[in-house]
């Protein structure tokens, strides 16, 4: 029996070839307009490679705030983590918004399908939200997936997200869908996407732990998709000086590394294609064969012949859950619960 399957390794399988990336720079932390600038020289570089899907990291604009001193203590907040709010809050993308729109042209420019780490704003209320957006090849802003559970000091400025923003869409490389840093170890999260099909599961990422690629590889063997995890490579020097931008890290030590890195491109059965890389800013690129997530899924479906539905049930939510509630069928659980006046229609 093995001498027949030896036999068989050289058979002749149809390929679907496509090159994706993953962009780890630093943003020009706290300005969107210098960011996008850079984001666009890389998005140029890229296109040029052949790169037809490019993912870039969490909160990439305008920046994520490594070693930001909050001003936060039990029953204390100081001046500090309020300023330091105010300028993050005036460089966050409003969606829809000039910063949207910059980015589809940039992809339309380029033909190059963008999924980009943002921290969102809203015009009627002053709560950010960590968020990924995703720009069509042809220029067209598809939707946005809102980070559901902040980590840490985050919980401090960052809105959560709801069910309403865990789309997938198509892309040139394939269904793609982004789950955004530690989310990605929320298991019912995961098996939500894979679900629904993901085949280039991006995960933007600020984590700048030494296990996060163990992470990442699990998710690709678990699911049986490509993963693309995505981090800044960030110094001292990338941010404020230290009258602006008050940090753990002195502006003296503008060497220093913040954030190192570690991105790296994983393929449906946990081999490493691209990363990772500790040491420098870096344009990871691998191609890519789509049918290895059919080939994959062989001997391992986690949501088809390798589950149990008869034991496991799972409900996702995915109704939107506004801060505010201006109307009452806005309290609604699901689309088929209406909520009725008193003659009976719904509203």
């Amino acid at each position: 029996m093995a001498q027949l399957l030896e036999d068989r390794k050289d058979l002749i399988i149809p390929r679907k070839l496509v090159k994706v990336g993953v962009a780890q720079y630093s943003a020009v932390n706290f300005n969107l307009d210098k960011t996008l600038d850079r984001l666009e020289t890389i998005v140029k570089d890229a296109s040029s490679k052949g790169v037809q899907l490019l993912v870039f990291p969490e909160a990439f604009l305008p920046g994520y705030p490594h070693g930001g001193d909050m001003g936060a203590a039990f029953g204390n907040h100081a001046m500090a983590g309020r300023k330091i709010y105010q300028i993050w809050h005036e460089s966050a993308v409003e969606i829809p918004g000039p910063a949207i729109t910059r980015l589809s042209k940039v992809a339309k420019d380029n033909n190059i399908f963008l999924v980009v780490g943002t921290i969102e704003k809203e015009p009627t209320s002053s709560t950010l939200y960590c968020t990924v957006v995703f720009i069509k090849d042809n220029g067209e802003y598809l939707g946005k997936h809102r980070k559901l559970m902040p980590t840490n000091v985050e919980r401090l400025m960052w809105g959560l997200g709801d069910g309403s923003t865990l789309p997938i869409y198509d892309s040139p490389a394939g269904k793609v869908g982004a789950v955004i840093c530690w989310e990605n170890y929320m298991p019912l999260l995961r098996t939500t996407m894979y679900s629904k099909g993901i085949q280039i599961y991006c995960a933007p990422t600020a984590d700048n732990g030494d296990n996060w690629q163990y992470t990442m590889r699990h998710i690709a063997m678990e699911g049986r998709c490509f993963v693309l995890g995505c981090n800044q490579f960030t110094r001292r020097y990338d941010y404020p000086p230290d009258t602006e931008f008050p940090n753990v890290i002195s502006d003296k030590d503008g060497d220093r590394v913040l954030c190192r890195g570690g991105s790296i491109i994983v393929s449906p059965l946990g081999e490493i294609l691209a990363g990772p890389n500790y040491s420098s800013e870096e344009l990871l690129i691998a191609e890519i064969d789509l049918n290895d997530v059919i080939r994959g899924k062989y001997d391992l479906d986690v949501v088809g012949h390798y589950n149990r539905p008869d034991i496991f049930t799972l409900y996702v939510n995915e109704k939107s859950n506004p801060g505010i509630v201006t109307k009452m069928n806005q309290l609604k659980c699901s689309e088929s619960d209406d909520v009725k006046d008193e003659q009976g229609n719904s509203q």
